[in-house]
């Protein structure tokens, strides 16, 4: 999310603290009990592994996070790190980026279920492959519920969006249930899209755009329980990857709970590719869970999938 940080509403978990390290950013705090580098700046390349480090050590967090481009990855390879995504072209088409992993508690790199993990991804490929096949069969080709229409949302409907995401989640990694911290996210570089079905916003999510590397992440989904069914996730990610298209951007990419169904099929039949799981990697829903990194190229970028456990 934004690196703009309001106040989280006193009725939900804190959340972890955005930080800068010279021009780097870095999430980190007890939440997660992690630290996440956001975004590697060049000229901290060099120190960025020890001052993790560092933080971790001090903190007692159980894990670092770095999302690094691949020319920075053997540095973190030396220091201990593994890589357990990638996404292909995520800097500017032409640089895959590495989502790499360090551990200080053994438990904490090991999901806690990792056959639910691997039904999840075998259902959602499978849901791909029956995509990809030409078919007027509605529940391949989602559309918009009667008298439902999708809107960009701005600071007037940021109360509406705090409360629906107050409604969906028991705890998240940002502080979207703060509807300052929402409005904040809006001046700069996060656009948001909801689903309106009566005038009543039933679904959003967001797309926070990378200018400086022509990608997007895509996140924040959330629909509250009464509208779900409606498969108003993939609605939205479809309208959503179309505007990132029309703005030029190179990569999509999420980073999706590695056990929920219907978030990783939604991604898995609008042409996502796989691109590695995250171990009990963030706290959302009420607790740590895995996550999976999903991708697409909307230029000439690779989309290859990621093998996390190569043979070779």
């Amino acid at each position: 999310m934004s690196p703009n940080v309001a106040p989280c509403s006193p009725s939900k978990p804190s959340v972890d603290k955005l930080e800068r390290i010279g021009a780097s950013l870095i999430q980190h705090g007890p939440l997660n009990a992690r630290a996440y580098l956001m975004h590697l700046a060049p000229p901290e390349e060099p120190t960025i592994v020890p001052t993790l480090e560092k933080l971790a050590r001090t903190h007692g967090y159980t894990k670092i996070f770095a999302k690094v481009p691949e020319g920075a990855a053997a540095r973190f390879t030396r220091a201990g790190y593994a890589a357990e995504a990638v996404v292909p072209g995520l800097y500017n088409g032409r640089e895959a980026g590495v989502f790499m992993g360090r551990y200080f508690a053994d438990w904490r790199r090991h999901p806690a279920n990792p056959h639910a993990l691997r039904d999840v991804l075998a259902v959602a490929r499978k849901k791909a492959a029956q995509a990809a096949i030409p078919s007027p069969s509605p529940s391949l080709s989602p559309s918009l519920p009667q008298d439902s229409r999708i809107i960009p949302l701005g600071p007037d409907q940021a109360e509406d969006m705090a409360e629906v995401y107050r409604a969906v989640f028991d705890s998240y990694p940002f502080p979207i249930f703060d509807p300052g911290y929402l409005r904040s996210s809006m001046t700069g570089n996060t656009r948001f899209y909801g689903v309106l079905i009566r005038d009543r916003l039933a679904a959003l999510a967001s797309a926070e755009m990378d200018p400086e590397t022509g990608s997007a992440e895509m996140t924040d989904f959330a629909t509250l329980p009464e509208f779900r069914g409606r498969k108003l996730a993939g609605i939205l990610l479809a309208h959503m990857t179309e505007r990132m298209r029309d703005l030029g951007l190179s990569t999509l990419y999420t980073i999706a709970r590695a056990e929920s169904y219907a978030m990783n099929v939604t991604f898995a039949r609008a042409g996502y590719v796989f691109g590695g799981t995250l171990p009990n990697n963030t706290h959302i829903g009420g607790g740590l869970e895995s996550m999976n990194v999903w991708h697409l190229a909307l230029r000439d970028a690779p989309s290859q999938p990621f093998n996390q456990n190569p043979k070779t």
